[in-house]
């Protein structure tokens, strides 16, 4: 099991590539700590996890509220006495081209996506730091590489957080703690239902390998680089995208 024991994070993870992650993290061996705003949710996916012979405990989680991650990291200390690893992975989307964009929209979006990223990693960095290790990976986005129409305020968040993970791997890799971000493509999360079908075909078209990515795709490059297989990975940005061509 290659995360025995470690104890992980992850935000946003009541449902879609953050529940997938959850899951996986779980299988290799590690406790994972359920985080989203939906309480009686998050429970469910605790029971989901124990009765799969996992081990979890979960909070709500308000990433714009920094009062709840600090109360999330103190119960974890409490329990498990550390923090091994924090998957930014809570995120989301209130698109509108750039001439109908509301403040509100571009608000919530940086507030949840860029500075909800800055306020949990801030928090859990007292316990990484005085581990001497840790791991902080960024859900980030090819929109954040490439840009999308509709999303100036979602692309600007998924490239700023790739700026955090540079950034942090020259702070914090001398203090042991790793950060790497992944900017995945288009991938089959209930995200993805409101999208009309030959809108999803055009999307498909753009992808070498002809199809989306699944959940488990994405938790699976998270595991490897929670693992200390990744012991040398720092500031790495990994694209995991079927190869889309923009």
């Amino acid at each position: 099991m290659r995360l025995k024991d470690k104890v992980c994070i992850v935000t946003g993870s009541a449902g879609g590539i953050g529940l997938a992650t959850a899951h996986r993290f779980a299988r290799e061996g590690a406790r994972v700590v359920v985080a989203d705003l939906d309480a009686e949710l998050v429970a469910q996916r605790v029971a989901e996890i124990e009765s799969a012979g996992g081990r979890a405990m979960g909070m709500r989680l308000d990433v714009t509220d920094r009062a709840t991650m600090d109360a999330l990291c103190a119960a974890v200390i409490e329990r498990w006495g550390r923090i091994d690893v924090l998957v930014n992975n809570a995120g989301i989307t209130r698109d509108a081209r750039l001439a109908k964009m509301t403040d509100a929209q571009f608000d919530d979006v940086i507030a949840v996506n860029l500075k909800g990223v800055f306020e949990c990693t801030q928090a859990v960095l007292p316990a990484m730091l005085e581990q001497g290790s840790g791991v902080v990976i960024n859900a980030s986005s090819v929109v954040g590489l490439y840009g999308n129409f509709g999303q100036t305020n979602y692309a600007a968040t998924k490239a700023g957080v790739i700026a955090f993970t540079k950034t942090w791997a020259r702070e914090l890799g001398p203090k042991g703690i790793r950060t790497a971000a992944v900017c995945p493509g288009f991938i089959a999360t209930p995200i993805l239902a409101t999208i009309p079908q030959p809108v999803m075909a055009k999307m498909i078209e753009k992808v070498p390998l002809g199809r989306l990515g699944e959940p488990d795709e994405i938790a699976a490059v998270y595991a490897f680089l929670a693992s200390d297989e990744a012991s040398y990975v720092n500031g790495a940005v990994i694209e995991v995208s079927g190869g889309i061509q923009v």
